[in-house]
């Protein structure tokens, strides 16, 4: 196994980047969900609402801050607001964060549409992972969901292609009709992994994974992935569609729930590079979920 692509998104929905390597830390990935837009009560703004976010594109900045580039306005860069003012937001075990400045506000509320704010936390050391989330204490979060790492396999998501592909035939089949073109294969950047690993695996196999090591980076798996509307968000077109979920749904649905990809907490630190080795280190004893029946 190794590791086939890495992804920094600096800004929470947005667009991130593919670059060859990556600094690990407690947080996750250097920079890696460091900003969020949020609307004027403090709540996060999401893709699944906004799909005009995908539109723009976050870079990092070596100094921490990032650049915004969309394709109908000039790009614009935004320092770390260091001594910014305390924004409250909505999102659990943060608090506040620091606001971006009136600037990098017009410019955003301009692409989305609508007013928001870009906010900064400050130090993601001070958010922790919630205990129900996998956290155990000392395990710290930037402002990403529940997991300071999203890691995916390319055999995982060539099986969901595939079923999405059979579920376009049935349909097609059911009304009597030739299914013409195949649906497009889906994008793994649908679902906004920091890691996607490769080589000769089975679908799904990462599931009973307990602890891995990534070039010389040993993490913990700390849950399963659950998925939500985003990734029915064609990252291209902005539009949204009814897969991949409604396969996920079929196949892959327990506890009310459908999933793809793990969640991981670093155990060290290090630097990261496309083409590193990946080795598992150990394995769940759990059995593992019973899918639901297919509705």
């Amino acid at each position: 196994m190794h590791l086939r692509a890495l992804a920094v998104h600096p800004v929470k929905s947005l667009r991130g980047t593919a670059p060859q390597a990556a600094h690990v830390g407690p947080p996750g990935l250097q920079h890696d969900r460091r900003w969020m837009v949020v609307d004027e009560a403090g709540s996060a703004v999401s893709a699944r609402a906004v799909p005009a976010m995908l539109s723009v594109t976050a870079t990092a900045l070596e100094s921490g801050g990032v650049r915004l580039t969309a394709s109908d306005r000039p790009p614009l860069v935004v320092v770390p607001p260091g001594d910014g003012p305390r924004v409250e937001v909505t999102m659990s075990r943060v608090g506040w964060a620091r606001g971006a400045g009136a600037e990098a506000d017009a410019w955003l509320s301009g692409v989305l549409g609508r007013p928001v704010r870009l906010v900064w936390l400050d130090d993601p050391t001070r958010r922790s992972v919630s205990p129900k989330h996998g956290g155990r204490p000392g395990d710290v979060l930037s402002l990403a969901d529940t997991g300071p790492l999203l890691l995916t396999t390319v055999a995982s998501l060539r099986r969901l292609d595939r079923w999405v592909a059979e579920a376009y035939a049935e349909r097609y089949a059911a009304c009597g009709a030739s299914a013409g073109t195949r649906p497009a294969r889906l994008s793994m950047e649908r679902f906004r992994p920091n890691l996607v690993v490769d080589g000769e695996l089975e679908p799904f196999v990462e599931d009973a994974w307990a602890t891995v090591r990534v070039g010389g980076v040993e993490m913990r798996v700390s849950e399963l992935c659950d998925r939500c509307a985003v990734v029915t968000i064609d990252p291209e077109t902005g539009r949204f569609g009814q897969e991949p979920l409604r396969s996920l749904a079929k196949h892959r649905r327990w506890d009310g729930r459908t999933w793809f990809g793990i969640r991981l907490v670093p155990l060290g630190v290090g630097t990261v590079r496309v083409g590193d080795p990946v080795e598992v280190l150990t394995r769940s004893t759990d059995p593992g979920p019973v899918p639901e029946p297919a509705r």
